[in-house]
């Protein structure tokens, strides 16, 4: 299982040359919240901002140290108004979104993304935060959702639940805690 907050600032490596395409910047999601590739770098072209990417069908190995693509021309350039989900910089970001149920209970708020590498990438879970006091006191939970993903919804505001889930919170101890 990967997490987003592992991948971000992995270099990602051209398997032919061995020559480091740039570093992942962010992670990009399609409009079903499944992984579509990574973000290397963003900048400003004739009063445009871009963002550079390597589409996910372009990686050949995803490891703890590198992210290996199959060659540099994989290295896209996409608009930025064309970058819409991401994990933590584009227009709708899932970092930060609240996890409510059909309740209208708030569960917490996503702080990092689980996925199933080579698996079609969708999301298998989410590492929940209330915040830094109550990680200190508490700690994280984690949210999986590789069960029945059908039930979630993912919405530009919010993540909405099924009630049920906040008894299936686990709780989640990071490295650092």
């Amino acid at each position: 299982m990967y997490n987003a907050q592992r991948l971000i600032g992995l270099p990602v490596i051209d398997e032919r040359t061995g020559r480091r395409a740039g570093n992942v910047l962010d992670l990009w999601f399609d409009e079903h919240w499944s992984l579509r590739g990574f973000l290397l770098k963003a900048g400003r072209w004739w009063f445009k901002r871009y963002y550079d990417a390597a589409l996910w069908e372009s990686v050949t190995a995803l490891g703890s140290d590198a992210i290996l693509i199959s060659d540099k021309g994989a290295v896209k350039r996409f608009e930025a108004a064309d970058i819409g989900r991401t994990f933590h910089t584009g227009r709708i970001r899932l970092k930060d979104l609240p996890v409510i149920t059909d309740e209208g209970r708030q569960l917490g708020r996503v702080s990092d993304v689980y996925f199933q590498g080579f698996q079609g990438t969708p999301i298998t879970g989410f590492e929940l935060t209330d915040g830094f006091v109550s990680d200190l006191i508490e700690g994280r939970k984690r949210l999986r959702i590789d069960a029945d993903p059908g039930l979630m919804k993912l919405g530009e505001n919010a993540i909405l639940v099924p009630a049920r889930c906040e008894q299936d919170l686990e709780a989640y101890v990071t490295e650092s805690g």
